[in-house]
């Protein structure tokens, strides 16, 4: 991440990630947020108001609707929530849309392991499914990593096929 990046958060919540990346892309940059929670969207609004972030454009919105642009993109971005979209494949698709060539999709997401807190096990996509359907959507996985006990990180790019 660095000046001048667009990023796209899809699931975004209140923003925890959007308003990092808002920070580091900076003036220069643009960061565009969806989720479907009002309430959520509305604290992060008031998150980048009070911070002065002028760069975050967040609207309520299902991500299976949503394509902010066309090849514009340089991270799209889906923190522990890929599992709960109703069509994900069609929100992959989205992202290849709005993804630059030179892009990377990032899906932080829980482990597929029993825990006391997280969505329930079931629902949970393991490290193989979420690449899986990233691949079926045309992306090509660049990375596969472990982020401490309870989550990983799947980095895709475009596929050019």
């Amino acid at each position: 991440m660095r000046s001048g990046m667009v990023f796209v958060d899809v699931g975004c919540g209140d923003g925890f990630f959007t308003i990092l990346a808002a920070q580091m892309v900076g003036e220069k940059g643009i960061v565009y947020a969806v989720d479907t929670d009002s309430s959520a969207i509305e604290r992060l609004k008031r998150k980048a108001a009070e911070k002065g972030l002028v760069n975050v454009k967040a609207v309520v919105a299902e991500a299976e609707e949503t394509v902010f642009c066309e090849i514009c993109a340089d991270i799209v971005f889906y923190s522990i929530v890929l599992h709960d979209f109703h069509d994900p494949a069609k929100v992959l698709l989205n992202a290849k849309r709005m993804l630059k060539p030179s892009g990377r999709l990032v899906d932080l997401d829980w482990k597929k392991k029993r825990m006391s807190f997280g969505p329930p096990v079931h629902i949970r996509f393991s490290e193989k499914q979420a690449s899986t359907l990233m691949e079926a959507a045309g992306f090509k996985i660049e990375s596969v990593k472990d982020v401490g006990s309870y989550h990983y990180v799947v980095t895709a790019q475009p596929s050019s096929t």
